[in-house]
C-alpha cells in the first residue's frame, strides 16, 4: 500500500496491493503505519446502481473517513467545510472501485458522497466518531454553487438527502462549526 498526495490538506489516495494465487487474493485495506487513528466504527454500504448517497457531514462529532469499495465502483465525491482552508467550497472527485485497488482518507471537516456506478456495490468505510443523527447534515449534491459534474442528472436518492441544504445555506451556519 502506498499513499498519494492531493491538492487537499490531509486528504489521500490509498492504492493497494493485491496479492493474487490460485485460491483467489489478498490485500491490506489498512494499514496503522498509514494512519495513526482511532476508528470507533466499521460501516458497510449496499447499494445499487444510479444511487447517491450524500453530502454528509456531522457538525460537533466530525468524522474523519477511510473508505473502501469491496465490489462495483463508484464516483466519491468530498467537499472541504473547513472555513480556514485554501480549498474551502471547493470539491475532490475519484472513482473508487475493487478494480482499480484505490481506498480514500477523508480528514475531519469534509461533507462527503459518492454515486454508485455499477450495479450491487459494496462500500467500506471506517469513521473516526459514532454517527449522530442529531448533528448530521446534508448538502445538495446538485448545489449550483458547488457545480460538482455529477455523470449523470437523476439520482435514487433518500428523503434527507433531497432536503439537503444549499452550500450558501451552508456557509450561514458555518461559525457555529
Amino acid at each position: 500500500m502506498f499513499k498519494i498526495k492531493t491538492k487537499f490538506k490531509d486528504l489521500y489516495i490509498y492504492k493497494k496491493k493485491y496479492f493474487y494465487d490460485n485460491r483467489g487474493l489478498v490485500y491490506e485495506n489498512l494499514s496503522s503505519k498509514f494512519l495513526k487513528i482511532q476508528y470507533k466504527v466499521d460501516i458497510v454500504s449496499y447499494s445499487k446502481s444510479n444511487v447517491l448517497r450524500g453530502l454528509h457531514f456531522q457538525t460537533n462529532s466530525q468524522q474523519s473517513k477511510f473508505l473502501s469499495v469491496l465490489s462495483g465502483k463508484i464516483l466519491d465525491i468530498c467537499v472541504d467545510l473547513r472555513k480556514n482552508s485554501k480549498t474551502f467550497g471547493k470539491f475532490y472527485k475519484i472513482i473508487l472501485s475493487k478494480e482499480n485497488q484505490k481506498s480514500i482518507f477523508i480528514p475531519k471537516g469534509f461533507a462527503h458522497g459518492f454515486c454508485v456506478l455499477s450495479q450491487n456495490t459494496i462500500v467500506y468505510y471506517k469513521a473516526s466518531q459514532l454517527r449522530n443523527s442529531k448533528e448530521e447534515y446534508c448538502i445538495k449534491w446538485n448545489d449550483k454553487e458547488l457545480n460538482i459534474t455529477w455523470p449523470k442528472k437523476k439520482f435514487i436518492l433518500s428523503k434527507k438527502d433531497k432536503k439537503g441544504m444549499t452550500f450558501k445555506e451552508f456557509k450561514k451556519i458555518i461559525k457555529y462549526l
